[in-house]
């Protein structure tokens, strides 16, 4: 019943009852993406908040430190996900996946892009030092790779499993493996995802489901120790994740019915002649917060628009005295709510309505 329910929901029959309009698709995605890489990595102990994160890849603002390193670089592994789901799985797409996801973020950078060859990895419990899974011995390591390969690639085969358990179960089988010395958890997620676009869930591209995992750090342990401990019985972690999936639709309809309001609340704006949809949208949340700041480059990156058409929006505002610009360097300004802003728009509605 559930895979049923999200056939239809994370599949292509949504298409026909689409929660996302069209126009909105950039700015949703962008978020969900960002969304996705701060928490899959917070998972795996990235510091940083979320608002320093998004406000990092938002500005495109170089990461800070190891935390902020290990976000960017899951936000461009993700993006680059989209761009290879038509391709098969190889042992040498898997270590560019784990390539991408550790850049300049382990002990030795040796380490990236490359199968562990050793048996010195172990994962162990942060609260007592208890070791919960020995992956195999790395003279497994190439049989195990080529095996996983295959039933990845595999679309024939003689017994059907849905994709959505296939997809845990890839997902299952790198924690398992641990091929890598780090890395194992980001690029297991970064695969579910993969193999869910690749079998045509597009919906999956706009859900956060490791943000749903983040919350739930110990039952995610406990599907991986459940099922290895009971005959490697995968129902736990299968469970599991169709229970995070849920959890994360559910989040994204939540979203969206908060994005719907918040477009209705801006569509007061659009009586200001001249005013487009995007330049509604940031009077409305310049309304709502008076400190907000806004910067050329959150607005390309959030709306999908050119460096110019972003520059050109707030130039805009800003004529409209609704604005203020403040240099922060020879090449960029910050905007921020005029002085005058309040008395500003009802100034200029009531000249629209005159």
């Amino acid at each position: 019943m559930a895979l049923h329910e999200f056939d239809m929901k994370y599949g292509g029959q949504i298409g026909a009852s689409n929660p996302l309009q069209q126009a909105d698709r950039q700015q949703y995605l962008i978020s969900s993406i960002m969304e996705e890489a701060i928490a899959s990595s917070q998972i795996e102990g990235a510091v940083t908040t979320r608002i320093d994160a998004k406000a990092m890849l938002k500005n495109n603002q170089p990461p800070r430190n190891r935390s902020e390193r290990m976000i960017l670089n899951n936000y461009r592994t993700i993006q680059h996900i989209r761009e290879i789901k038509e391709k098969t799985l190889t042992p040498e797409r898997l270590t560019e996946i784990q390539k991408l996801m550790t850049s300049d973020t382990l002990d030795n950078p040796a380490d990236e892009g490359r199968f562990r060859d050793n048996d010195d990895v172990r994962v162990i419990d942060v609260v007592d030092g208890e070791i919960m899974h020995q992956p195999p011995n790395v003279s497994q390591l190439p049989k195990l790779i080529e095996e996983l390969c295959q039933f990845v690639n595999d679309d024939e085969e003689r017994m059907f499993i849905h994709p959505i358990i296939k997809a845990s179960i890839i997902h299952f089988l790198i924690g398992f493996i641990h091929p890598f010395v780090d890395g194992n958890g980001r690029t297991a997620r970064a695969l579910f995802y993969w193999y869910m676009l690749k079998k045509g869930y597009w919906l999956t591209e706009y859900l956060s489901i490791s943000s749903i995992i983040l919350k739930a750090k110990t039952q995610y342990a406990n599907a991986f120790l459940l099922t290895e401990t009971d005959e490697n019985d995968l129902s736990y972690f299968i469970q599991f994740k169709i229970k995070t999936m849920k959890l994360a639709y559910a989040g994204l309809q939540k979203y969206l019915q908060r994005k719907i309001e918040e477009k209705k609340a801006a569509t007061t704006f659009l009586t200001i002649g001249g005013i487009n949809e995007r330049q509604a949208l940031l009077l409305q949340e310049l309304t709502m917060e008076a400190d907000k700041v806004l910067r050329v480059v959150e607005l390309e990156n959030r709306f999908g628009v050119s460096n110019q058409t972003a520059r050109n929006d707030l130039k805009a505002l800003k004529s409209l005295g609704l604005l203020k610009s403040t240099k922060i360097n020879k090449k960029e300004s910050i905007f921020s709510r005029s002085a005058s802003f309040e008395s500003r728009v009802e100034q200029l509605k009531s000249q629209s309505l005159a």
